[in-house]
């Protein structure tokens, strides 16, 4: 295996297989430790600077606590705030900022412009969404469905909803890790044609299968894990109220699970608009592992900063 140390985390796949599993073990070891009461002062002295041009909950509070676990410190970076929000080039933050710097963390709109500050930083960039591709979200999620389930192989994802970024990372984590995945999406709310065509080559070498369809029902069918997602990512308010009329036969409810296997989990990455994209019984009811999900954040990301930092 590759060294992870001083690498970016833009895309799950830019990581083979047997470099995310050790992510997703040394995630997993990290929570188990924690919980016992074990410090990890693996990033003693080091500082994420973490920059933000999308509101956040999960990433802003996991990301800053995770650093302080970890060790370290976390420097939350409002682009209103930054030079960058002003018109300063990318390319002269991401030197700038690597001479201050352990790493940076940045939640935003245009995937290019990850990609760019990641080509002209110094040190390690990781991704904490962008309207693309929201890696972390799916290393959490296949850290929920390893601690549920025992195993990631063989297993089949079903996600409902809009083909958005979270699906796109799903497409390529679970295709990478030998999983089965179908989304179902009405359409023209399809997954981008090139991460589909990437998740392919990935399930070619993993043995995984893939399919699109608008059939809920077919995607559900004999899943071991339901997940959907908001109808309508931020940026995309205005459209929100065509889009409950167009995915309203996508909810994840009681109606899916009954066909998926009786043991299926129920994921969602949070926040929830129960009623819309999923019931409510779905959402609290007892195959749900939603706040496992978000609690895993946490770890997950603890184990990409002290791999990579």
């Amino acid at each position: 295996m590759s060294e992870l140390r001083g690498r970016d985390f833009i895309a799950v796949n830019d990581f083979n297989q047997e470099e995310l599993q050790t992510l997703l073990d040394f995630a997993v070891q990290l929570k188990t430790e924690t919980k016992e009461g074990k410090e990890h002062h693996l990033l003693r002295g080091k500082t994420l600077g973490m920059i933000f041009q999308k509101s956040s909950t999960r990433t802003r509070v996991s990301f800053e606590v995770g650093m302080w676990q970890l060790g370290g410190s976390a420097l939350f970076l409002s682009a209103q705030d930054l030079q960058i929000g002003r018109g300063e080039p990318v390319k002269d933050t991401a030197r700038v900022l690597s001479r201050y710097l352990d790493g940076i963390m940045i939640r935003t709109f245009d995937h290019g412009e990850v990609e760019q500050l990641a080509a002209f930083a110094d040190i390690p960039v990781i991704n904490g969404l962008t309207d693309l591709l929201h890696p972390c979200q799916a290393m959490a999620d296949l850290q929920t469905i390893l601690e549920h389930k025992g195993r990631l192989t063989g297993l089949k994802l079903a996600y409902f909803g809009d083909g958005n970024n979270v699906a796109h990372s799903l497409l390529l984590a679970c295709t990478k890790m030998g999983m089965d995945i179908t989304v179902a999406t009405p359409k023209g709310y399809e997954p981008r044609a090139e991460i589909i065509a990437a998740a392919k080559l990935n399930a070619e070498l993993s043995g995984a299968q893939i399919l699109v369809t608008r059939d809920p029902k077919e995607a559900a069918k004999d899943a071991d894990v339901l997940y959907t997602d908001v109808w309508a990512s931020m940026g995309q308010e205005a459209e929100h109220l065509a889009r409950v009329r167009i995915f309203k036969a996508y909810q994840l409810n009681s109606e899916l699970l009954s066909v998926a296997r009786p043991d299926a989990i129920v994921m969602h990455c949070l926040p929830a608009h129960r009623g819309e994209e999923i019931s409510n019984d779905a959402l609290e009811g007892p195959q749900s592992v939603v706040f496992d999900q978000a609690e895993n954040r946490l770890h997950a990301q603890k184990a990409i900063l002290a791999k990579l930092l």
